[in-house]
C-alpha cells in the first residue's frame, strides 16, 4: 500500500516541526504548504489536510478564502489545530471571546464514542497556548469535547469529516493519541 500523505497547511505556527513528526510518525507523508498558496483541489494527491495554528488572524475570512474553500470541499478528512480550528469555525459562523491565557498542560471531558477518541480516556490532559476560544459551534458542526475555559475542545462536523481542535496537539501523549484516532480515519 502507498505511504498516506497528509498535507498541512501551515498558518504560522511556532511548532510546524513537531505537527510534521507527529504524522510522520504515525506512518504518513506531510506535504507543507502556506495558507496563502493551498491548492484548489487535492485531486487524490492527499489523504488529509491539517491546518495549523495562527496568530491571531482567525477573523480574516477574505485572507483564508481559499483555505476555507479547499477544507469545506475537499473529500478528504480535515483537521484544524489551534487556529486551524478557528479559521474553519469563524468561517462558518463562530464566534471567538477572549478568555484566560493558557499555557500548558490542561484537561479536557471528550465523548470517547467519537472515533477520533478511540485511543485515549474520557479525561486527556493537552497542550494550550492561547486566549481566544470558541463561544459554541457553529451550524454544521457540534462539540465533542470540552474544558472548564472552553466549551468547545473538540469540534466535528456533522458529516464527521472536518474536525478540530483548540489544543496543539503536537505536544503531549494525548495529543499524539487524538491524532492517531485523525489517522485512522484516512489511513
Amino acid at each position: 500500500m502507498t505511504q498516506p500523505r497528509v498535507l498541512v497547511v501551515n498558518n504560522g505556527t511556532l511548532s510546524l516541526k513537531q505537527l510534521r513528526r507527529r504524522f510522520e510518525d504515525l506512518g504518513s507523508a506531510t506535504d507543507v504548504v502556506a495558507a496563502t498558496a493551498v491548492p484548489d483541489r487535492v485531486d487524490g494527491r492527499y489523504q488529509a489536510i491539517v491546518l495549523s495554528g495562527t496568530k491571531v488572524r482567525a477573523f480574516d475570512t477574505a485572507y483564508y478564502r481559499p483555505l476555507i474553500d479547499l477544507v469545506m470541499t475537499a473529500p478528504v478528512p480535515v483537521f484544524g489545530i489551534c487556529g486551524g480550528m478557528q479559521i474553519i469555525a469563524v468561517s462558518q459562523g463562530a464566534e471567538l471571546a477572549e478568555g484566560p491565557q493558557r499555557v500548558g498542560g490542561h484537561q479536557a471531558e471528550v465523548d470517547t464514542d467519537e472515533p477520533l477518541f478511540a485511543f485515549v480516556k474520557p479525561t486527556v490532559t493537552v497542550f494550550h497556548r492561547h486566549t481566544l476560544y470558541l463561544k459554541a459551534a457553529p451550524p454544521g458542526f457540534r462539540s465533542i469535547g470540552r474544558s472548564e475555559h472552553a466549551p468547545v475542545e473538540f469540534l466535528r462536523s456533522d458529516d464527521s469529516r472536518v474536525f478540530g481542535a483548540q489544543a496543539h496537539l503536537e505536544f503531549r501523549d494525548d495529543g499524539r493519541e487524538i491524532l492517531r484516532g485523525f489517522a485512522q480515519l484516512y489511513q
